[in-house]
């Protein structure tokens, strides 16, 4: 390489930023001597529930044990089938086998997201889809008033996966809102992530939030009294006190940086052999800055990784086609769509401490490729 490679993330310089409160917090809880459930948990929970925008939020483990406590949460028992998206992680998928129900995939439209349409008509023929677990793909916001028209008129729960959208909204609306629950992941890459795993369950309902609590700690709902067989699945300590001191108060500014870089990498692809892929409508939270190769995409990111950039594939296996769902799920319809991405997707380098001399340098090398 001629030129300082371009990371997709720097974390690193996002140690610097938070370095003094990060330690301050870690400090904080080793001097409180608790270490899991305290008030740190519970008062992350509380700034992240008026951050949302919701009633309740319940902290654990990983974005995934947040997905199977959610389905668990709404209902779903094992041989139901549940309406998702081909194109994602893998996480939203193996949620749905752990709770044992049977994935069903409807093709995506062009923002990468679930076709709700397509979704309309998958749920009039399939009258044994008890759910559905759209994402919010690359931070791009679903149309809430469709998800909750899907909702009203096939009478499905909703479990929405906002593991890439946290600040993504449309229509005035937060992602997350539209149906009984919603889940997000604090996976370091995400645009409110830990240093380490994490995630947590979204919801105004009550019963909901109560149940996802007892399912985290061992199905437990007082002292050694065990009514679920629940999971290990907590949020500790440590990282919710970063979280809530380190990285929720500068949320906003970093989705800021975000969007303007974004921005900047659409203005000056426009005639590049790297399409934007973009949200359909609302404001994006830019977890990544997906484009699609109208040629090669193997070249493509062959010539880009030759030049220094941190470039990234999301996703290029669609998830029926992962070998640990053989003979596990159903399609209904085709999937050209969501195959097209898998073929072409590229992500760019896309976090807030991305300089603009970088940017440049990523804009160079797309702009080579025809």
């Amino acid at each position: 390489m001629s030129r300082t490679a371009v990371p997709a993330n720097d974390f690193a310089a996002q140690w610097e930023e938070i370095r003094s409160d990060a330690i301050a917090a870690i400090d904080r809880v080793g001097r409180s001597g608790w270490l899991i459930l305290g008030e740190e948990v519970r008062g992350f929970e509380d700034d992240l529930a008026r951050w949302w925008g919701v009633e309740h939020v319940v902290g654990v483990a990983s974005g995934l044990d947040a997905l199977e406590i959610g389905l668990r949460c709404i209902g779903v028992q094992p041989g139901d089938r549940i309406l998702t998206t081909p194109l994602t992680a893998f996480a939203t998928t193996l949620a749905v086998l752990r709770v044992g129900a049977v994935p069903v995939y409807v093709d995506v439209d062009a923002s990468g997201g679930m076709d709700l349409e397509l979704a309309a008509a998958a749920l009039e023929c399939d009258g044994g889809i008890r759910a559905v677990l759209p994402v919010h793909l690359y931070g791009h916001p679903l149309d809430p008033f469709a998800l909750a028209r899907l909702r009203k008129r096939f009478g499905v729960a909703i479990v929405e996966d906002c593991a890439q959208s946290a600040g993504a909204e449309r229509a005035g609306r937060p992602t997350g809102l539209a149906g009984s629950a919603a889940v997000t992941s604090f996976y370091p890459t995400k645009n409110l992530g830990a240093y380490g795993d994490g995630g947590a369950v979204l919801t105004s309902d009550p019963a909901i939030a109560a149940r996802a609590r007892i399912l985290r700690n061992y199905g437990e709902d007082g002292r050694f009294n065990h009514v679920e067989a629940g999971l290990n699945s907590r949020l500790d300590e440590l990282h919710a006190a970063m979280l809530r001191f380190a990285m929720l108060p500068r949320l906003d500014s970093w989705l800021e940086r975000r969007a303007a870089v974004a921005e900047r990498y659409r203005e000056a692809l426009g005639g590049s052999g790297l399409r934007p892929i973009s949200p359909t409508a609302g404001r994006s939270a830019h977890h990544l800055f997906p484009v699609v190769a109208e040629d090669d995409a193997t070249m493509a990111f062959d010539h880009l990784r030759d030049a220094g950039i941190g470039v990234g594939r999301h996703y290029p296996t669609l998830c029926p086609n992962q070998p640990a769902c053989h003979l596990l799920g159903a399609t209904f319809g085709n999937l050209t769509n969501a195959s097209r991405f898998a073929e072409r997707e590229l992500s760019l380098p896309l976090h807030p401490y991305i300089s603009d001399g970088d940017i440049e340098r990523v804009l160079e090398a797309c702009c080579a490729v025809k």
